[in-house]
């Protein structure tokens, strides 16, 4: 049975591999993004469908409903990242500005998306965190661990009419857009060796966790935070 999936953020990185993965079984797959011409390209190799919408602005996200079918079975919220990356030090002003541009992001962006689309849900949402929702740093990590607590609400909203809420935290992840080119070799390295497989993680690895979370083995999963950090974080 063809599924309707909508992933925020699609265009590249963790939402592109997700989309890509959900259209291999068949679904009809919606994309958002902000960049039109980005969106469109991805659309058009994936054959999904692309829309362009900033998941923070209101009007933007209740333009998207008019784009959307009644019934959504998956919403992924994956539109967000680190807005601090090069934010000039200005005092209290710009300290209020930044932290509130990645609540925006991270937060915001997907408490907006998933209250407007709730009503058409039929299975799962899913929200994309991060290791840092667990150890900092800064507006980005606590922005995280927001989204995280969220994710509570909504599952004990919808899990009355079977539908999950969970958070898929990753760890360090090659081919995204987070560290904007500022990632140095130094970093890498350290990134690496804090891992307990000794190698970066990958696009694929976090759409396969996404995936499981919205397939019939997962019904009954939800309200959780699943790290994929190859033990960077170890938890119990």
């Amino acid at each position: 049975m063809t599924r309707t999936i909508v992933v925020t953020g699609g265009s590249t990185g963790i939402g592109r591999a997700t989309a890509e993965l959900f259209r291999r079984d068949g679904d009809d797959v919606v994309i958002t993004g902000r960049r039109e011409d980005v969106l469109a390209k991805t659309a058009a190799d994936l054959g999904a469908r692309g829309v362009v919408c900033d998941a923070t602005d209101p009007e933007q996200v209740e333009r998207l409903l008019g784009e959307l079918p009644a019934q959504v079975d998956v919403l992924v919220n994956n539109a967000g990242g680190n807005t601090n990356f090069g934010r000039p030090d200005g005092g209290l002003a710009q300290l209020k500005a930044n932290w509130i541009a990645n609540l925006e992001a991270n937060l915001l962006s997907a408490v907006l998306t998933t209250t407007a689309l709730a009503p058409r849900l039929s299975t799962a949402v899913v929200h994309i965190g991060s290791i840092a929702g667990a150890r900092g740093p800064g507006s980005y990590g606590a922005s995280k661990a927001a989204l995280a607590m969220y994710s509570l609400d909504v599952a004990a909203e919808l899990g009355p009419r079977g539908i999950t809420s969970n958070v898929v935290a990753p760890g360090f992840t090659a081919d995204t857009e987070f560290f904007q080119g500022r990632l140095t070799g130094e970093r890498r390295a350290q990134l690496l060796e804090a891992t307990m497989t000794k190698r970066e993680g990958t696009v694929s690895d976090i759409a396969g966790t996404i995936h499981f979370l919205a397939s019939p083995a997962a019904r009954h999963l939800t309200g959780q935070v699943l790290h994929v950090n190859g033990g960077a974080l170890p938890t119990r």
